[in-house]
């Protein structure tokens, strides 16, 4: 089967909901409990650099930045989301998706790719390793969570970061 990446449109809103709320029931992808709207998702992310990984109609998977703050010496430092479809999960499309994202970010003059990751979630950690991040370190008992098997544990955080070899250099 072949996988094919194209730019995320807002018609993608349903299957891209759908697929943050299969990360959401994992209780390893974010603090999120509920998937936001579509308002919500939209106005939180970059209007670039959003993209989604397909084979034949079927979505598989996304990827999107958002900005860590707005101060204007964080211009060029932008925040990793990637969520794979449950069905789709170890074909490669979280790598072509970072991939992709990667390349874009820099077009863009972004110069540092920022990721939170739970430590359970080692999958996401050795993609992003193999992306070209570091781990930082870990944000010790960064959140509680508020939903699933986990409710009201704290949670660590392993901090990750790519910093471009072509921008800001």
């Amino acid at each position: 089967m072949t996988i094919s990446l194209r730019s995320l449109q807002p018609e993608d809103a349903g299957v891209v909901l759908r697929i943050y709320g299969e990360g959401i029931a994992t209780g390893h992808a974010t603090f999120q409990a509920e998937v936001p709207s579509w308002e919500a998702w939209d106005s939180g992310h970059l209007a670039e650099c959003r993209w989604v990984a397909e084979a034949g109609n079927s979505v598989l998977g996304w990827a999107a930045l958002s900005g860590v703050s707005s101060r204007c010496v964080y211009a060029g430092v932008a925040e990793v989301s990637l969520y794979v479809a449950e069905a789709a999960q170890g074909r490669g499309v979280g790598s072509l998706l970072l991939g992709r994202l990667v390349t874009c970010s820099e077009d863009l003059g972004i110069w540092t790719l920022q990721a939170g990751i739970f430590p359970e979630n080692t999958a996401s950690l050795r993609l992003h390793e193999r992306h070209g991040f570091e781990r930082l370190g870990v944000r010790k008992r960064l959140g509680k969570m508020t939903y699933g098997p986990l409710v009201g544990h704290w949670r660590d955080v392993v901090l990750m970061e790519r910093r471009s070899q072509r921008v800001g250099v």
